[in-house]
């Protein structure tokens, strides 16, 4: 079978998939049925308590799994040559890649070819216009992400897990909160009216409602033409959600009394801010009382490796998100290979601790980082720039289901996006919808068996572990630019 039947086959079954998972989300209940309500610290039906979700940086599902055993990768990709698909093999490269390639959403367009996924050697540099090349066709060697593998062997991997837009860092980072970038009214988020966050806001800096007067953001509309004329990017900004602009998991979480923290490297303000710290564009956190609360109680928390701290204490919230600094982030140009470890840290910090059997980790990659994946997004696609293209997901918890893997790992082939992992968090903590695409998406759910005796953590060996991270100076950099 050719790279672009295998593309088609993959591309009707997937649009059949969320087609139906459209459908069994579109009610708004609960893919867990049963769960009492929420309080802080306690969950529905299900052994869960907190969800720790880790975001590390820009990298395709085949960048890091290409080999994996039972996943679906590859190390020949597609190229497109004077119009014609040629094949060309991956090149194994370091972690630490020193070139950071193009991720935005016209690069998307330029790699997807309509779903033939061969265009990624015509890929532009952002600054220069020279051709990519060959670029982007690489895979990180095994050896270099053994922590990842061990998780994947032992715990859970999905490898059909698509970012919710083919664009970069700043949306990512608004979707893994929200669901969605849409900043039009709700009721026109699925209509060629629609209006959403795509790229990057024009400032070099501070991206969010601390940004320079007359910064604006770049959008997309209903028809997939985008412009860098959007609204400044602060959410009181956004024309139709009031002041505050529009609802997050946060919002669900405080109204039912949920702790939650934002794990987040320390705040720069000489860097840009915005990609690590999704809440400095959330006019009803930035500045207000759940932005850096000195007595530690809800919001955002700095720095990152406070969760250590938390977990060691006693002191965890419900629900967690975990940003890197950035050189533990996996980004492309840091020449660092701490990423791995930063996560083995944190996942065996939870593991050896009394939060294992109440704890779902979930470690995802925020973007597709400019690099190869063989694997074209579900159909149809919407009108918001998405879905974007495959990013790896982990999965830890005693839960999960046992699979194949020689220690018990378990893959799932279910398609995923953001909205899997948000529409996890409110049917185990019973807060409703948001009603962006954890509405429609497929819960990761699927991915746990809470019939199951929970499982033995074993130990992630790693190079580098919590004294290292605990003592590393602050890089002070930006986890991503662009």
């Amino acid at each position: 079978m050719t790279h672009r039947a295998l593309v088609c086959r993959f591309s009707v079954v997937a649009a059949l998939v969320g087609a139906l998972s459209a459908c069994a989300g579109s009610s708004g209940a609960s893919a867990i049925p049963g769960q009492a309500p929420a309080h802080r610290d306690r969950s529905g039906s299900t052994p869960i308590t907190h969800i720790v979700l880790m975001v590390q940086e820009n990298r395709t599902f085949n960048d890091l799994f290409a080999t994996f055993p039972g996943a679906v990768g590859t190390t020949t990709g597609q190229e497109l040559v004077s119009g014609v698909e040629k094949p060309i093999p991956l090149t194994e490269s370091k972690l630490e890649q020193k070139k950071n390639v193009t991720h935005l959403y016209k690069a998307f367009l330029t790699a997807y070819q309509n779903g033939a996924m061969d265009g990624f050697n015509l890929i532009k540099f952002v600054n220069g216009g020279q051709y990519e090349n060959t670029l982007p066709y690489e895979y990180v060697n095994p050896s270099q992400v053994k922590p990842y593998w061990a998780i994947a062997d032992q715990w859970g991997l999905a490898d059909e897990m698509f970012q919710p837009q083919g664009s970069d860092s700043f949306v990512a980072h608004q979707d893994l909160i929200r669901g969605s970038a849409c900043i039009t009214a709700p009721s026109t988020c699925d209509t060629s009216y629609a209006s959403s966050l795509i790229d990057s806001p024009t400032a070099p800096k501070l991206w969010g409602c601390a940004s320079d007067p007359g910064t604006k953001t770049s959008v997309i509309s209903g028809t997939l033409q985008e412009s860098t004329n959007g609204p400044f990017p602060c959410t009181s900004d956004f024309p139709n959600y009031g002041s505050n602009g529009y609802a997050t998991l946060r919002d669900l979480l405080d109204a039912k009394g949920v702790s939650w923290k934002y794990y987040t490297p320390q705040f720069n303000n000489k860097q840009a801010d915005g990609l690590w710290n999704a809440f400095s564009v959330i006019a009803a956190v930035y500045g207000k009382s759940e932005w850096y609360p000195p007595s530690g109680g809800n919001g955002v928390t700095s720095p990152e490796t406070t969760v250590l701290k938390d977990i060691s204490k006693g002191t965890l919230p419900a629900m967690s998100w975990v940003i890197p600094d950035a050189f533990n982030s996996d980004h492309p140009a840091y020449t660092k290979d701490t990423g791995p470890s930063w996560v083995a840290t944190v996942v065996n910090a939870i593991g050896q601790s009394s939060y294992w059997k109440s704890t779902a980790v979930i470690v995802v990659w925020d973007d597709w980082g400019g690099f190869y994946d063989s694997v074209a997004p579900p159909l149809p696609r919407d009108n918001q720039g998405g879905p974007g293209f495959r990013v790896p997901m982990l999965l830890i918890s005693p839960y999960v289901k046992v699979g194949t893997g020689s220690k018990g790992g378990y893959i799932s082939n279910t398609v995923y996006s953001f909205g899997s992992i948000l529409r996890f968090a409110e049917d185990t903590f019973n807060l409703g919808r948001l009603g962006t695409t954890d509405s429609t998406d497929t819960s990761i759910g699927d991915m746990f068996d809470f019939a199951q005796s929970p499982r033995a953590f074993t130990k992630i060996t790693a190079p580098y572990g919590r004294s290292y991270f605990l003592h590393q100076k602050p890089s002070g950099l930006p986890v991503d630019s662009d």
